[in-house]
């Protein structure tokens, strides 16, 4: 059997980075989960690498067949934007890697088994944050600072504490530091992790 390792934080913590890092790594034997999503492809992004960009349609198809695990719709000032994660074929000896929120643990957790799961969390200071997010923001073709607001808000609600307690086994790692040394502490964890499993 494989098991999912699943890398949450709220938004400007590094998770992109990191994972693009450990992908560039070769982890043996550690395949990474593309999520799906239908908003806009963002300056630099790929479709198949950061997402699988879809649209309505695409979703409800994927819905119809079954193949939806779990799904998050978010309001923004562009209309709804919905995220989503297909199944995960872990029957095999194959680990995976990927991106969440707190509400894909969740869902990931009815899902398959609590051991299938192992979850890592970047975590850094709200005001450092804040500002990477900006920064990002401020490097996309159309700037929306007010979709920048409402993530950071969202996320204060997503990763309130009494929820955060209850995810058994889960690491954490301080993204705040330099980005190598979080790379490296997160490889490490799932190296680690793997060899006892």
């Amino acid at each position: 059997m494989g098991k999912i390792y699943c890398m949450i934080g709220k938004s400007g913590a590094g998770k992109d980075t990191v994972f693009s890092s450990l992908m560039k790594r070769r982890i043996p034997a550690l395949a990474p989960v593309v999520t799906y999503t239908t908003r806009p492809v963002r300056t630099g992004e790929t479709d198949g690498v950061e997402y699988h960009f879809t649209d309505d349609a695409g979703l409800a198809e994927l819905e119809a067949a079954g193949k939806v695990i779990e799904k998050r719709t978010y309001h923004t000032v562009h209309g709804d934007w919905h995220y989503f994660t297909c199944e995960i074929d872990i029957s095999q000896n194959t680990d995976y890697i990927m991106i969440g929120t707190p509400d894909v643990v969740d869902k990931l957790y009815e899902h398959y088994s609590a051991d299938d799961i192992s979850v890592i969390w970047l975590d850094m200071d709200d005001g450092e944050r804040l500002k990477r997010c900006i920064n990002r923001e401020a490097q996309q073709k159309n700037p929306n600072y007010s979709e920048v607001c409402r993530r950071f808000l969202a996320d204060e609600a997503d990763f309130r504490p009494e929820r955060m307690e209850k995810y058994s086994g889960m690491r954490k790692v301080d993204s705040s530091v330099d980005i190598d040394i979080v790379v490296s502490e997160t490889e490490h964890l799932i190296v680690t992790d793997r060899i006892s499993h």
